[in-house]
């Protein structure tokens, strides 16, 4: 079995990520609470949240959770957005990272955060700033790591002037693969685990959306598909085309051979899945035993020139 990590994302537990307009609604407290079940058991024991996400309820549901199973999974969770919805609440200042990172403590029903990561770049405060509170926090305990989330290799620069992140979170997916030229092997040169999200492209690459067909109802492209417009188009589903045939020579689902694709770069240490049901999470399973060449990696990866 593919020994790199897959991480349980859970943006959609109760809503849409972090969007206010979706606070409430997404996957519900039981749902969520199946999917981690499952996941638990099949060995995900990394959970993925940040403190927006339905605007606190994923921390709280995950918290709810731990405490009544009595499983500690590692955590990572992220700050930047609003959790009450408020646009003018937002930022990575010390004081607002210090006043965010309570809050998170308190929903998750823990005293120290295994992983924090900047959500999204503020560009309105100094990444020295930034930085160093969460050196601060790491040096009292209260994290055991920091990262940086949505952050280009510029950024990421910047911030090695000040201190050495644990992680990097970006896109990534056969779709997505901005990140390879420059901040990859940025992530190699100094050691930074790159563990991205959307490998499946909001559901792209699971095959979820058909030529000549409407998007299903409750799909990311009814909800929130803002990220993903640019991808109707016949080059995209001329490659999808080509993404089934060659899961299907396999024996395996289109899901599973774009998450394996994924996991398959070598400076890739994991990846974020993102179920919004239980049975969402065979494919991500099936794709750590799909061992792909450089040669294969290389085909599949042409199918969307």
């Amino acid at each position: 079995m593919n020994a790199k990590r897959v991480l349980l994302g859970c943006g959609n537990f109760g809503g849409v990520g972090s969007a206010p307009a979706f606070f409430g609604r997404g996957t519900t407290e039981d749902d969520a609470r199946a999917i981690m079940d499952v996941a638990w058991n099949r060995d995900i024991h990394w959970f993925d949240t940040a403190d927006a996400y339905g605007g606190g309820r994923s921390e709280s549901y995950i918290g709810r959770w731990r405490a009544d199973r009595g499983r500690d999974p590692v955590l990572t969770t992220k700050v930047y957005n609003s959790v009450t919805g408020d646009p003018d609440d937002h930022g990575l200042t010390r004081e607002r990272i210090r006043r965010s990172v309570t809050g998170s403590l308190e929903r998750l029903g823990i005293d120290r955060i295994d992983l924090y990561l900047a959500h999204s770049r503020d560009v309105d405060t100094p990444l020295a700033e930034t930085v160093a509170a969460f050196q601060e926090l790491q040096d009292e305990g209260t994290i055991g790591a920091w990262g940086l989330s949505n952050h280009d290799a510029a950024a990421v620069r910047e911030a090695l002037e000040h201190g050495t992140p644990a992680l990097i979170q970006n896109a990534y997916s056969i779709l997505d693969r901005d990140d390879e030229a420059d901040l990859l092997p940025l992530c190699a040169e100094h050691g930074i685990d790159y563990v991205p999200f959307g490998p499946l492209a909001g559901g792209w690459l699971a095959g979820r959306y058909r030529r000549g067909q409407a998007y299903p109802e409750g799909s990311r492209m009814t909800m929130r598909p803002e990220g993903y417009l640019r991808l109707a188009n016949e080059r995209t589903f001329d490659g999808l085309d080509r993404l089934e045939a060659a899961a299907n020579e396999r024996g395996v689902d289109m899901a599973a051979l774009a998450f394996a694709w994924v996991l398959s770069h070598p400076d890739v240490a994991g990846a974020v899945c993102g179920p919004t049901r239980p049975a969402h999470l065979e494919p991500v399973l099936v794709a750590l035993d799909i061992e792909l060449t450089a040669e294969e990696r290389e085909r599949i990866g042409s199918f969307f020139p």
